[in-house]
């Protein structure tokens, strides 16, 4: 059996041709097949003439042939070889033609250049340029080099030449002639369906790119929706969780008892909790979705440790935990060029996971200069703990996205699972990977390496001075600022009353956006706190047509916007409609009257 699993007794084309060849490989099979049956039947016919003329030569010369196109097909019907069977056929009609005209017919003639013509044919159809143009150099040159012997009269060898009969010139003539047709009609009809086949295809791949195309606006569009549906449902969540934290910032402004003060910061420690995995599971989504932007802006790496430091320090040593913080000294007094708020982000999650998979022993925190190459530092970010440790086989796996070591670990410290996986997401898109090392009831190390370019100002040796924010300034009139508040949530507007009132302050209500520019017009205010989502008109349209009022004192008032929205570019959205800054609900008390009072009065 050949490799195609051909019999050896075949001899049909059926088992020969794959519909997986290619349409000119089965076309050059084709051709041979055929080929090779004409061939055998054209010299057959010619043979008995040939004897009865007696025409030793010729005679002889066409049992060698009908020998050969024996052989060669059956060989090819067994192994379908079309490459070898092509050098065959080329050499045995290369070396026909040149005994022909040196030996037996001298002379070159109609069946010597038909010859010629299908060699250099089927050379170029079968095997291509580069063999085509051998073989046909091959029976060219022995012409040329015939001729002009013959025109100088001089005979090439001692043998007879022998003559052509009419019959033989007739049978010779007619069968290279269908042999000629057969190839270039057969081959030229397989370029047709060949160009057929391409255009096919290409119809083929240009409605698979439609599709594509379809399905890719498809998945934007879904990606769209998940991001609506996950910025609605934080609106939604945060509402509710807005007035849970508010109310219990206001009882504990209000000097509860013990057992109560208890209840409440386990109220608002819950609360907390809650807002941490809706911002994890939004800030995922965002960093997914790639509408992530780094800033580059000058910070100073000490005092960026330090503050996240300081709550984290708190929560350690409630544990009984020590924490530990180093700093290289290189990095104290120099600023880098940087994005603070998302190496913040990373930091303090590493830490916050350090501190919760750590119930003795301590956390440290090692940051050092590895490099410095004056205008550019390379940073060792290290945090340690003595935990319960990871083991190698959930090592990679604690990386992805809502995934923790076990189930055993979700139950008893809790989690979403996301904070490492928006740690790693964060470095690769600043092309920089997270390593860890492990061992379990021992404790694990995470650290990266990133660079950082450093800024050529220094911080001065002295104490820097410290302006004091608004809200801590004694000389300015707090409780009489005129407040004009627009919010249609009656839980949130009984909130911001009680809360207003602690500041000895009676705001003014508006429940949509149309309301509150009326109230605008028609009353003096110093600052205005919009809600973005209203009915009527919302905060983003009535902020818009407060900056287009006749009046520049109203036109110019100072507007904050209050959001529970977590929009990738609510930002963008809020600075763009004309508003002064926003706050993010749930807020803190003293950040929104921070926010205020510096856009009401200069900071000192």
């Amino acid at each position: 059996m050949s490799k195609r699993g051909i019999s050896f007794f075949n001899l049909s084309i059926k088992n020969i041709l794959s519909a997986s060849d290619p349409i000119l490989d089965q076309a050059r099979i084709r051709l041979i097949y055929y080929g090779l049956i004409l061939s055998f039947i054209g010299v057959l016919a010619i043979l008995p003439n040939v004897f009865s003329l007696h025409q030793s030569m010729q005679f002889s010369l066409s049992v060698i042939l009908l020998v050969i196109f024996a052989i060669l097909f059956k060989y090819f019907t067994f192994i379908p070889d079309w490459v070898t069977v092509s050098h065959a056929l080329l050499v045995t009609g290369t070396a026909f033609v040149v005994f022909s005209v040196y030996f037996l017919f001298q002379n070159v003639n109609i069946i010597v250049i038909q010859l010629i013509l299908l060699i250099i044919l089927f050379g170029y159809y079968m095997l291509g340029v580069r063999w085509g143009t051998v073989y046909s150099l091959c029976n060219l040159f022995p012409i040329l080099g015939f001729l002009v012997y013959d025109d100088a009269n001089q005979m090439l060898t001692k043998l007879k030449p022998e003559t052509v009969d009419g019959y033989t010139m007739i049978v010779c003539v007619f069968f290279n002639f269908i042999l000629i047709m057969f190839i270039q009609g057969h081959f030229y009809g397989a370029f047709l369906k060949n160009i057929a086949q391409l255009k096919e295809f290409a119809d083929s791949e240009k409605q698979l790119n439609e599709k594509l195309e379809k399905a890719v606006h498809r998945a934007e569009r879904s990606s769209e929706t998940q991001s609506d549906f996950l910025s609605t449902m934080s609106h939604e969540i945060r509402t509710p969780l807005n007035a849970v934290i508010g109310m219990s910032n206001l009882l504990m402004m209000e000097s509860p008892r013990p057992d109560q003060k208890e209840n409440l910061e386990i109220l608002r420690f819950s609360a907390g909790n809650l807002l941490n995995l809706i911002n994890d599971v939004l800030d995922f989504n965002k960093i997914e979705s790639g509408k992530i932007a780094f800033e580059n802006i000058k910070f100073n790496l000490n005092d960026l440790l330090q503050n996240i430091s300081g709550g984290q320090m708190l929560k350690a040593h409630e544990k009984g935990l020590s924490f530990q913080l180093h700093v290289d000294e290189f990095l104290k007094d120099r600023y880098m060029i940087g994005d603070p708020t998302r190496l913040s982000q990373i930091i303090f999650n590493l830490i916050s996971n350090a501190i919760k998979f750590t119930n003795r022993g301590g956390v440290q925190i090692d940051v050092t200069c590895v490099q410095d190459r004056h205008n550019e530092a390379t940073i060792k970010f290290s945090i340690k703990d003595t935990g319960i440790g990871i083991a190698d086989d959930k090592a990679a796996v604690i990386f992805d996205p809502f995934t923790q070591e076990s189930i055993t670990t979700t139950r008893q410290f809790g989690g979403t699972g996301l904070g490492l996986a928006i740690v790693k997401r964060l470095l690769e898109l600043q092309g920089v990977n997270i390593y860890l090392e492990s061992e379990i009831n021992v404790g694990s190390e995470f650290y990266f390496v990133i660079d950082f370019p450093v800024s050529a100002d220094k911080m001065s040796a002295e104490e820097p001075v410290r302006h004091t924010p608004a809200s801590e300034r004694g000389d300015f009139p707090i409780d009489s600022i005129q407040v004009l508040i627009a919010e249609d949530n009656p839980v949130n507007v009984m909130l911001m009353k009680k809360l207003f009132s602690k500041w000895s302050i009676t705001p003014v209500i508006a429940e949509n956006g149309e309301r509150a520019i009326e109230l605008l017009q028609y009353g003096n205010f110093d600052i205005i706190l919009m809600d973005l989502q209203m009915p009527v008109l919302d905060g983003f349209e009535a902020s818009k047509l407060i900056r287009k009022m006749p009046d520049p004192k109203k036109a110019h008032i100072p507007i904050i916007a209050l959001t529970a929205s977590a929009l990738f570019d609510i930002k963008d959205k809020v600075y763009s409609a004309g508003m002064n800054d926003y706050v993010s609900k749930p807020f803190k008390p003293a950040e929104l009257m921070e926010k205020m009072l510096s856009l009401i009065i200069p900071v000192s």
